[in-house]
């Protein structure tokens, strides 16, 4: 064994001095066996940060990884920033007694670290409410509103690999928290670094017992249980969102074809299908029982298209069905699928799902609605998704407001828009995250799959041979034809940071590619909170400094019509994402625009080749 440099000696000190658990101690006691100082630095010199999005991250011993002492270090500071933030508005003493509600996945280690996260607030004093199973991440922000909690931790990395794990932080609306939470968050962690005595006694009489069940029912023994009281509401408010449940005269159901991706959506997912009265989904066995190694796909992201869902494609074409619906592994996202009358299946995007949803959900509200209530009616959309909301509010006279990347700052608009007395209808992100109705203020697969099902149902009972396909085509011709791509690169952070500084130094005026101008109206760097359709040039929307994000609106007559193109890196995956839009009135030109704007864009201001950027298989 070789000596370490003394500034790495001293992390590996300092772990091995604070960690209680003895299988990630060992993790670095046998990396320093094994004198691989390359791994230790990796590990141990920097420190995983405490971001908007919580904490997500490979799961392994060591200050930069998902582990043991991270989740009590975390939840050590939470704690505390807790009391801090309500000893300033003067209501210290409802901190505790309103408590916290804590939810976990199927992923490795996911009840483990949901049971230190309620131990933590359990030795200063809180009441915690701990979920006696594995439940979907929606139960978590509705359970925030439903008890009053003062915030709620999920234990999830949703569709991230295997080896990841997470900690998603809700603030008392149920909202994600936003800024300046995550750096108050951060310096409280930095001060209680230090287990707590208490906390300690705590952990020692848990770790000592051997048998899991037995560690189980120790937790929870201490606890709050809110699963019956969660579940039961739940289902019964979602009954709001169902318009057909309550017809005498149902419409013929079709087959549909369920997957939750070796997550935890199945159980769940049916009792929606139960709530709405539709009949069962058929299961994609294989993938239908929560596998934290999710053997049959590359990535357990729906997001990813046909490949993802091959399993679910043999299963449908076994059982005769044209609808394949899919929840990512925490059961927050949808993703839908739809066969063709050419016999090959369309993977819809987050836009398409969106568009459908809101199409249904505004049509049945101005059933039951005057049109003097249409103005109070909010949708609500993030700026790297489609404008079609905004084209549909525009000639229907309800609002429509576009807010930064992340349900964080989606959820948050709602709460705001309720707030002010308005209706919140419908919000989304390209992404596939679907939010109908109020009930809650985070993403919801498993009540979106439940609209989403009964709405497909009564589509294909209207006409013969009708499709969503078909019906998207209609809703298109009477909005306009809001059409993008996007997809990603994988990146590092460094690479991705040298293409936003390029284009920084020197905003440009227009780009041109294969002899072709685009003139650019307007650019818009909420990195630094530039925004030139502004006189003042500042950004309407909040700056992240920690995040790149550009977009560029294109001139609409040099364009022929809308396009824009926006490039950002993501919060929680190594890549850097690019979304490109283009409208008009007719399909084939807007496609048309659509391919040389995407194209021109890609090799002008990412240049994958220069960079070593590699795509995703398709």
């Amino acid at each position: 064994m070789t000596s370490l440099p003394p500034q790495l000696q001293q992390k590996v000190d300092e772990w091995l001095q604070q960690d209680p658990y003895q299988p990630t101690r060992q993790e670095i006691e046998q990396l320093v066996q094994a004198g691989d100082e390359q791994e230790l630095s990796k590990r141990l010199l920097s420190r995983i940060a405490f971001g908007t999005a919580g904490l997500r991250s490979r799961m392994a011993a060591g200050f930069s990884c998902m582990n043991a002492l991270i989740i009590l270090q975390t939840t050590q500071g939470l704690t505390k920033y807790l009391e801090s933030f309500y000893a300033e508005k003067g209501n210290l003493e409802e901190v505790k007694s309103r408590g916290v509600i804590i939810g976990y996945d199927g992923r490795y280690n996911s009840k483990l670290f949901s049971h230190l996260t309620a131990m933590v607030f359990l030795s200063h004093g809180f009441k915690v409410y701990l979920f006696n199973k594995i439940v979907g991440t929606p139960f978590v922000p509705y359970g925030v509103r439903q008890l009053g909690t003062v915030a709620g931790i999920m234990i999830t990395a949703s569709h991230n690999p295997k080896q990841d794990n997470g900690y998603k932080l809700y603030w008392d609306n149920g909202c994600q928290i936003i800024e300046p939470h995550d750096q108050k968050i951060t310096e409280h962690i930095n001060q209680n670094l230090t287990l707590w005595e208490p906390l300690k006694q705590l952990f020692d009489s848990y770790i000592a017992i051997k048998d899991e069940n037995e560690r189980s029912a120790f937790v929870l023994s201490k606890v709050q249980d809110p699963t019956n009281q969660i579940l039961t509401q739940y289902f019964e408010d979602i009954k709001q969102y169902s318009f057909n449940a309550n017809k005498t005269e149902q419409p013929e159901k079709e087959k549909i074809v369920f997957t939750a991706m070796h997550g935890v959506g199945a159980p769940f997912v049916a009792q929606a299908f139960e709530a709405f009265k539709l009949p069962p989904y058929v299961s994609v066995d294989e993938q239908n029982t929560p596998n934290p190694d999710f053997p049959t796909v590359q990535y357990p992201n729906p997001e990813e298209g046909k490949g993802a869902l091959a399993l679910a494609i043999q299963t449908a074409d076994r059982v005769g069905s044209r609808l394949i619906l899919a929840n990512d592994p925490d059961a927050d996202r949808l993703a839908v699928a739809e066969k063709q009358e050419n016999g090959e299946w369309r993977a819809f995007n987050g836009n398409e799902i969106a568009f459908l949803l809101a199409s249904w959900i505004w049509n049945h509200y101005k059933k039951s609605h005057s049109k003097e209530e249409y103005s109070k009616c909010v949708m609500v959309a993030s700026t790297v998704s489609s404008k079609i909301l905004k084209a549909m509010a525009k000639a229907e006279g309800f609002q429509f407001q576009e807010t930064l990347t992340g349900f964080k700052w989606i959820g948050n608009k709602a709460d705001e828009e309720l707030k002010a007395g308005h209706t919140f209808l419908f919000g989304y992100e390209v992404e596939i995250g679907f939010l109908p109705g109020d009930i809650s203020l985070d993403k919801d697969g498993i009540r979106t799959a439940a609209v989403f099902a009964e709405m497909a149902h009564e589509l294909y009972a209207s006409e013969s041979n009708y499709s969503l396909g078909k019906h998207l085509v209609n809703l298109y011709n009477q909005y306009g034809w809001y059409v993008m791509k996007t997809r990603y690169f994988f990146s590092t952070p460094q690479k991705a940071k040298t293409i936003f500084e390029a284009i920084r130094t020197n905003y440009p005026a227009s780009i041109t590619y294969k002899d072709k101008e685009y003139k650019i109206k307007s650019i818009r760097d909420m990195t630094v909170g530039y925004d030139s359709a502004y006189d003042d040039k500042k950004a309407v929307l909040p700056v992240q400094p920690d995040s790149q994000m550009i977009t560029f609106t294109f001139d609409e007559e040099s364009l022929g019509g809308f396009g824009t193109a926006t490039l950002r890196n993501s919060g929680t995956e190594p890549k850097l994402k690019w979304y490109v839009e283009v409208s008009d009135s007719d399909r084939s030109i807007a496609l048309n625009k659509l391919d040389q704007l995407t194209e021109a864009v890609i090799q002008v201001f990412i240049q994958p080749d220069k960079h070593g950027l590699e795509a995703p298989a398709e």
